[in-house]
């Protein structure tokens, strides 16, 4: 990572939970790091993910739908890293039009920018397990058909393809990491609509009742942040990746009530209760999911570290702290 030393470094959605873990790695590295992020309420923006850093970053309170705004926010930049998204499924739904904007409009207004104005810089793009949908078989891996179930699956697929599109036709170098269950320290916690992992933390350590959809044998795997910034910072170094596209994944599969009692033995006030899916989110389940990522394993070197238990650990310490910044 050595070579990140010096270098200008753009983190869009760097207020959030994964950008502002990646700029804290960032920073370490000796890197000028400028976090562009909107602030939408209940999107993760949230300006304390950075406090003890603040004095060591750049921040640009911009929209990346905004294309006069990225015209001039991509210039000088040896490396972007593209995070800025809306990732609710449930949110994108009950507001596509606001979902495909974030999701699509914003992407193309990145990627020209960096077309016209910075056509050497490298991007890596933030993409999900999502587009894939009900998988046809598991692990599954980056041939698996993509079908999503989702208007943000379906949103998310179109960006990621836009970035391989800009590689292919105009010779940006772009990569795409199609995120699982991320999960740690400077999560939105505040509501549930951005996946199951954090919701679940807050209640065990809050000793409430964990309800689990359905059978609770859904099985999932899980990230721990570190390990996707890492991905992350690989992705970004190594030529190798560009105008490719790989799964991250966990250590192993987990169903749903095996991390309610990891939950449980670490925040043993907490209980779970199966109950039935609630007609909203049953429609756009996809069952169990649990990612192949050899071609990332072979080609850059990483695979994850953090097995769940010690990431949950983690996290609940961190939340134990700092609950009150991010309850509410």
């Amino acid at each position: 990572m050595e070579e990140l030393r010096g270098k200008k470094v753009l983190i869009t959605g760097g207020l959030g939970f994964i950008g502002s873990n990646l700029a804290r790695a960032l920073v370490e590295l000796g890197a000028e790091v400028l976090l562009v992020d909107s602030l939408i309420p209940d999107y993760g923006g949230n300006l304390l993910n950075i406090q003890d850093i603040r004095e060591r970053v750049r921040i640009n309170i911009a929209d990346i739908r905004d294309k006069h705004s990225m015209d001039w926010l991509v210039q000088g930049q040896d490396y972007i890293f593209n995070l800025a998204g809306q990732v609710s499924h449930l949110d994108s739904m009950q507001d596509p039009y606001t979902d495909l904007e974030i999701n699509c409009r914003s992407q193309l207004s990145l990627l020209e920018a960096c077309r016209h104005h910075n056509p050497e810089v490298k991007i890596v793009y933030a993409s999900t397990r999502q587009i894939y949908g009900i998988p046809d078989y598991l692990p599954v891996d980056e041939k698996h058909l993509l079908h999503p179930t989702d208007v943000n699956g379906i949103n998310k697929m179109a960006g990621e393809w836009y970035h391989i599109l800009y590689h292919n036709v105009y010779g940006l170098r772009t990569a795409s990491l199609r995120l699982t269950n991320t999960y740690g320290p400077r999560q939105l916690m505040k509501h549930n609509r951005q996946g199951f992992i954090g919701w679940f933390i807050r209640l065990a350590i809050d000793g409430q009742e964990i309800q689990i959809y359905g059978d609770g044998k859904q099985k999932r795997d899980l990230n721990y942040v570190d390990d996707v910034v890492q991905a992350f910072l690989l992705a970004a170094v190594r030529e190798e990746a560009n105008g490719q596209v790989f799964n991250l994944g966990g250590p192993e599969p987990v169903n749903l009530i095996e991390i309610a009692l990891l939950l449980k033995e670490i925040c043993p006030a907490c209980s779970y209760k199966l109950v039935p899916f609630p007609n909203d989110i049953k429609r756009i389940d996809i069952g169990d999911y649990y990612a192949d990522y050899k071609k990332i394993k072979n080609t850059l070197g990483w695979e994850p570290t953090i097995a769940p238990r010690q990431g949950l650990e983690r996290t609940v310490d961190y939340y134990q702290q700092y609950k009150e910044y991010y309850w509410s």
